[in-house]
């Protein structure tokens, strides 16, 4: 029992930055995810006012 607290300590720091690590790379894969989704809008917007065809990837 003399050894618990101690090992504790000790994997803390690592699964806390694991942790940070963790909520920075879905946030960052997040944000990606919305402003390729927000481009393809304004994208598809401008391409039916100028009366373009859609692209075969957008329609999909």
């Amino acid at each position: 029992m003399n050894d618990f607290w101690p090992a504790i300590y000790a994997v803390t720091p690592t699964i806390l930055l694991g942790l940070v690590f963790w909520f920075v790379m879905r946030s960052l894969i997040r944000a990606d995810k919305s402003e390729r989704k927000a481009l393809a809008k304004v994208e598809a917007e401008e391409r039916a006012r100028l009366g373009l065809p859609m692209e075969k990837a957008a329609a999909e």
